[in-house]
């Protein structure tokens, strides 16, 4: 469905992703894992099509030099030259690092937002979907973003995400800074969406223990590079990855 191959992303003098190549298959869960700066937030930019953003504004600016090469492919299509934009407009959607909600703005008008890309049927029955999803989001709807706990703006970027109708979505570390109790809920909504929906998702952690149970396939970053990948019970018997990223 959507897959990367050769990926390089250097910034200036410094290479970022280091010939990567990943791959998430129809209603399959992917996860890619690796410690700070391993290249996973970088990942997600380059297969979102936002590091092409990230790469004009630099230019502008007379800043960081950014390259990209290699071949992303989604729907056995090249989309490597193709704007965010229009990737999510296919149905690529990510959902970043840390949030970014919009602070000032109530939970619906967040999810509103996030639906700029759906027909009003669309938007009315996904919306009733996040509400269903996330309960806790129906009785907050009208809190200001800026005043959700850590867990309930974590459920409002995912609702908000879902809201542009993807078909595969790009979760950039959901479980940062969360309780051990809301990481828990999240990846049972992560798990219930891609069952439900058929939603096709990678997802990003620094530790993969929490996301284990649901992902299919995942990925290992180190320095920029892909070291490893597998099954989850492949990796999970491989006892120097079930030290680093699992916790046991």
């Amino acid at each position: 469905m959507l897959e990367a191959t050769g990926l390089m992303v250097f910034y200036e003098n410094m290479l970022a992703l280091n010939n990567i190549s990943i791959r998430c298959s129809e209603n399959q869960i992917t996860g890619v894992f690796g410690a700070n700066s391993a290249g996973k937030s970088t990942l997600m930019y380059a297969l979102s099509g936002i590091m092409l953003d990230i790469k004009k504004k630099e230019e502008m600016s007379g800043g960081e030099r950014i390259t990209i090469t290699g071949q992303i492919r989604y729907l056995n299509k090249d989309i490597m030259d193709l704007k965010p934009s229009k990737r999510a407009k296919k149905g690529i959607i990510l959902c970043p690092e840390r949030r970014r909600i919009f602070k000032e703005s109530s939970v619906l008008e967040n999810l509103r937002i996030g639906g700029y890309l759906a027909t009003p049927s669309q938007a009315k029955k996904t919306l009733d979907y996040v509400f269903t999803i996330f309960p806790a989001l129906k009785k907050l709807k009208n809190r200001i973003g800026g005043f959700l706990s850590g867990g309930e703006q974590q459920m409002l970027a995912i609702g908000r995400a879902l809201m542009a109708q993807p078909k595969i979505l790009l979760l950039d570390e959901p479980l940062l800074g969360l309780s051990p109790l809301v990481q828990t809920m999240l990846v049972r909504a992560v798990k219930e969406i891609r069952d439900e929906k058929k939603i096709s998702i990678i997802i990003t952690e620094q530790y993969a223990r929490p996301v284990l149970p649901v992902v299919d396939y995942a990925f290992i970053l180190e320095n920029g590079a892909a070291v490893m990948e597998g099954t989850r019970e492949e990796l999970m018997n491989n006892p120097d990855v079930r030290s680093a990223y699992f916790g046991v």
